[in-house]
Parts: C-alpha cells; sequence; structure tokens
C-alpha cells in the first residue's frame, strides 16, 4: 500500500550555489544506485543514514558549514559561553567524584565551541580532566576543532584526543552527547488497516526519489505495535537507540553519561495530536518537512523519544540520574550566578553583558530552547545527586 504524503513547499528556500547543487546531485545519484542494487527500493533509514553519513559525501561529513549564523542551525553552544560554562559545573561535581583519572568524551563536538567553554570553567573550577576526548567523524569538523582549540586553550591542547570510534578500554568520567540523537537515522511508519507499514524510498526520473512503502515484520512491528496507535497515525521510531545506549554502558567504567537533545517522554512524542511525527529539515536557518530535497546539504533530524532513552538505559543496567528541561538544567547548574549584576537595569548593561541576557533568553525560553530540549543523565557506579537536576528532576514524566 502506497501511503501518500503531502508535498512539501520548498520554492521560499534559498537556491544552493553550483557546488552545493552539484554535490547534492553525485549523493543524489548514488542514493539510486544503492536502491537499485537493493532490488528497486530502501527503507528511509537507510535513505537518512546516507544522506547524512555517506563516507566523503553525506551531509555530516562532506565538509560543509553546518553550524553558527553562517550554516543551517545554531546550537546551544554555538550561541556563546553560557552554556558550556554552566555544564562545566555539573561535570565538575562528577569528576571529582571519580575515584583515579577521570576523562570528558564528548560526541560530535561541531566547532570546538564547546570543549573550549568547557575547559576554560573547568580551569577555573580547578577541575580539568585527565583527557578531553572528541569522537568525530568529519576530518573537517576534526580539523575545525583543532583550530578552535589551538587559538582559544592552547595550553590544553595535549589533553585532547581525536577519536574516530569509541575507545578501545573503558574510561571513567563524563560522555556528553549535545544534538546527537536527533540525527540518527529513524524508520519512518504509518497504520493502516493492514497493520503497520514502513516507508521506503524508490528512484524517480532524474535524480530524484518517490515514498513507497511495505509492511513491517520482525522487532519492529513488536516495537510499534506496543504504542496502541490508530489507524492513519504516522510518525518514526528510532531503532539505534538499544544498540548505542548499550555501547555507552560498555565504555563507561564509571561516571555520568548527559544527553541534550529536542524532544518528549512517549505519552508525548506520541500524543493522539501528533499525527504526522517530527520529522524536519533545516537548511539555511529554514526549517521544512521535505527530506527528499537538497540530498546531502540539508540536515535531517527527529525528536527524541526520552522514554526509549530510559527503558534503554535500565536494559544496559545504568541507572536514569535525571530527566529535565534545559532550562531547568542550567538553572540548577550555577546560571543566575553568571548572570549580570546590573541585569534589571539595562541601561547599566556592557555590551557583552547584554549579549549575554540575549544567550540566557534563547537558552531558556520556553519559546526558543528552554522547555522543547531536554536533558537526561545516565550513570554508572555513580550515586550522588546531580546538581543540575535539583531544581526540577522530571524523571517521574518519563
Amino acid at each position: 500500500m502506497y501511503i501518500n504524503f503531502p508535498p512539501q513547499d520548498i520554492s521560499g528556500l534559498p537556491r544552493p550555489e553550483k557546488t552545493s547543487a552539484e554535490h547534492s546531485h553525485k549523493l543524489a545519484v548514488q542514493i539510486q544506485q544503492v536502491i537499485k542494487e537493493n532490488g528497486g527500493a530502501i527503507a528511509f533509514s537507510e535513505f537518512m543514514n546516507l544522506a547524512l553519513y555517506a563516507p566523503a559525501m553525506g551531509y555530516y561529513v562532506a565538509g560543509q558549514r553546518r553550524f553558527g549564523a553562517d550554516g543551517d542551525f545554531v546550537t546551544a553552544p554555538e550561541l556563546g559561553d553560557v552554556f558550556g560554562r554552566c555544564l562545566a559545573r555539573q561535570v565538575a561535581q562528577v569528576l571529582s567524584a571519580i575515584d583515579g583519572e577521570s576523562d570528558v568524551l564528548e560526541f560530535g563536538a561541531g566547532s570546538g565551541r564547546l570543549a573550549v567553554s568547557l575547559l576554560k570553567e573547568l580551569e577555573h573550577l580547578d577541575a580539568l580532566p585527565e583527557r578531553y576526548l572528541i569522537l568525530e567523524a568529519s576530518p573537517d569538523l576534526q580539523q575545525r576543532q583543532q583550530e578552535t582549540i589551538r587559538q582559544q586553550v592552547p595550553q590544553h591542547i595535549e589533553r585532547f584526543v581525536w577519536l574516530d570510534s569509541m575507545p578501545e578500554q573503558a574510561i571513567s568520567g563524563v560522555i556528553l552527547a549535545n544534538e546527537v540523537l536527533d540525527a540518527m537515522p529513524v524508520e519512518m511508519f504509518a497504520i493502516n488497516n493492514e497493520g503497520i507499514a514502513l516507508q521506503y524510498l524508490i528512484k524517480k526520473s532524474g535524480d530524484g526519489f518517490q515514498w513507497d512503502s511495505k509492511q513491517a515484520d520482525g522487532k519492529l512491528v513488536e516495537q510499534i505495535a506496543h504504542l496502541d496507535l490508530p489507524a492513519g497515525y504516522s510518525s518514526e521510531l528510532n531503532p539505534a537507540i538499544d544498540g548505542w545506549i548499550a555501547m555507552l554502558a560498555e565504555s563507561l567504567r564509571q561516571g555520568v553519561v548527559l544527553l541534550f537533545d529536542y524532544g518528549f517522554p512517549r505519552h508525548e512524542y506520541y500524543h493522539p495530536q501528533r499525527t504526522s511525527g517530527t520529522l524536519m529539515c533545516h537548511y539555511r536557518h529554514h526549517s521544512h518537512g521535505d527530506p527528499l530535497s537538497l540530498v546531502g546539504i540539508q540536515d535531517i533530524t527527529a525528536h527524541v523519544d526520552f522514554t526509549a532513552v530510559a527503558e534503554a538505559t535500565v536494559a544496559a543496567e545504568m541507572d536514569v540520574l535525571g530527566y529535565t528541561t534545559q532550562a531547568n538544567f542550567l538553572l540548577g547548574s550555577g546560571l543566575t550566578e553568571l548572570m549580570p549584576i546590573d541585569n534589571l537595569n539595562e541601561e547599566k548593561l556592557t555590551k557583552e553583558q547584554l549579549k549575554m541576557n540575549h544567550e540566557i533568553q534563547m537558552l531558556t525560553s520556553p519559546a526558543e530552547m528552554g522547555e522543547l530540549f531536554k536533558v537526561i543523565a545516565l550513570g554508572k557506579d555513580f550515586g550522588q545527586p546531580l546538581s543540575g537536576f535539583a531544581f526540577r528532576d522530571m524523571r517521574g514524566k518519563l
């Protein structure tokens, strides 16, 4: 049964420059070849994986600028130093409780801005880790991170180690992942009268793609059927969560995993009124719903089911130590101590203080990142209450 997704109007998006358009065309042709080799169709999860991570061609590995004002979107660390400084206080608490040497491991460090903010504040707090490990798949981003770190914290460059896979030996300390889960390939599904249909992609004339579907089977049927959704409902499911959390558990000897992302607990993610899922694309600070266009030069994301994260954590024999909104986490991590003293009198604020006020507004406002973005903490052999969740812990909502 073919499920017809409504066409998406992307006519208002900026036109890609020639080199970007050529890059997108080449990747689309590569994906079409994969479709041909797989009998004429591939699951959406495979399409998303190729669009984002195809070697040397995918969105996250090909070298184009993605973060900041001249990219496609802005993450919390790119706004300034407030996010990193608050996070450093939570990291410092964990590192101080670790017996022996401790490390920080960051997934996908973007421009390197978060690493710089963290190291500066951890130095100020006298809580520097033995090593700062960065797991980064993009050679271009690795180079950019190295340049940023050499310029901003040259005294700590020897602490940094770049990895292209998880460390061979388990570490003690803190594992950080900011907006990593939302970029994991998802399965798109729809409930129909015959059961559960998974979305597939087939080749279209030229370098395009069109939707198709096949009835789901195996473990995915069990996972989706468990959600008890009505006919006509469509959404996404991340099948990689269990394995990814299990990998973190194997890689952590003692310490805490902090995951930051936009999403909901399951009862909100699959709310009866959210009948078309959460999949979204980001291109030059424009959001739209067409993942089949601008292949390789736009981001494709889906919100996070934090209940699935919590279930995977328990299955991996770790503990869920806290869950809250980004605003609550920052308040619990000393945000008010960083705010300008003359915050109520804008005439007395310096340019830097005004900039910080704007940053805090973006990070904490319910209309911006404050409520939609959540933080979940996973622990292994770690019993202390975490300060970042002291303001409000929402584990009961999972």
